[in-house]
């Protein structure tokens, strides 16, 4: 468990942000973040004002990192990149979660380190990693300004014949209803989405495609959503392309795992973050997945058929 509650005691009455600076080494941003998060605790309530004093004893929840032995494909002087297996997720949850990438990254690089882009959780493949907080600030802004290409192989339901540009516009939906939770949607009001679809491999037996993507933005699902849209959803996806019933049984996690094989055409997303290009410090790097992906994927596809 990467979250662990410690018992403290405050000999001098000051101010708790100041606490965590000078006996537990944090920096004052990072003191007031974690106050705000409610990770201080007086008789056992979550203090959130940073500004409040304390004294004698108190809770603090801690962030300590476990590793499970996952290593970077790739280590530079001031970033790495590992390839992320489907359902590990890039951060954690909330404390009550067990293991996540970010726990590999400081266990093995330290507290400084910090994963600079997201993907989904069943989505498998290349995470890029600053070692330090200047290269952090390059990387994710690099991200931000589309400086870093990114490409990605899925296995679709249907046959894609052709290159297609998809540049339906995404929004992420805004009311209560169950069904939204998780779901972006196609909309004329949604944010600019541009994504290249290009075909590698038909399997006639199967009725799927392995296709390359290269997401020119960055929207959330983007490149799930784009697929159903083109009516080539994702093998494996649990929500685009499947019933509101369906996707509310998932979402609560009432669906098993069988039903989501039949439902889906396979346990988890068929989706591979396969290669990341950028320029960084007068240097071109191409780093590529080590992951069989074509293998995996028919694997999992031909299992349920």
């Amino acid at each position: 468990m990467p979250f662990i509650k410690r018992t403290l005691f405050v000999e001098t009455r000051q101010k708790a942000f100041r606490y965590l600076i000078h006996e537990l080494g944090y920096t004052q941003q990072v003191s007031q973040r974690l106050i705000a998060k409610g990770r201080l605790l007086i008789n056992g309530e979550a203090m959130i004002k940073t500004t409040q004093e304390i004294e004698g004893e108190i809770e603090f929840i801690s962030f300590v990192p476990e590793t499970r032995g996952l290593k970077p494909v790739v280590v530079e002087e001031e970033f790495c990149a590992f390839d992320k297996p489907s359902g590990v997720l890039i951060h954690p949850q909330n404390r009550y979660t067990p293991y996540s990438l970010i726990d590999e990254l400081k266990s093995q690089f330290g507290e400084y380190a910090n994963i600079t882009h997201r993907i989904d959780q069943e989505t498998s493949g290349l995470v890029l990693c600053a070692l330090n907080k200047e290269s952090e600030r390059t990387l994710k802004i690099m991200f931000q300004d589309r400086e870093i290409f990114k490409s990605y192989l899925a296995l679709v339901h249907g046959h894609v014949s052709r290159e297609t540009l998809i540049t339906e516009p995404l929004l992420r939906a805004q009311d209560e209803s169950a069904i939204v939770r998780m779901v972006v949607k196609v909309h004329p009001d949604g944010k600019k989405s541009e994504t290249k679809i290009e075909p590698l491999e038909y399997f006639p037996d199967l009725n799927m495609t392995l296709v390359k993507a290269s997401p020119k933005t960055g929207r959330q699902h983007q490149i799930r959503v784009h697929l159903f849209h083109v009516k080539h959803p994702i093998v494996g996806d649990p929500i685009y392309g499947q019933s509101e019933e369906n996707i509310v049984k998932f979402l609560d996690r009432e669906l098993s795992a069988l039903e989501r094989e039949k439902l889906s055409g396979a346990s988890r997303l068929l989706l591979h973050a396969n290669t990341l290009n950028f320029d960084f410090k007068d240097k071109n790097y191409t780093l590529q997945s080590d992951l069989d992906f074509r293998t995996l994927s028919l694997e999992l596809a031909k299992k349920i058929k």
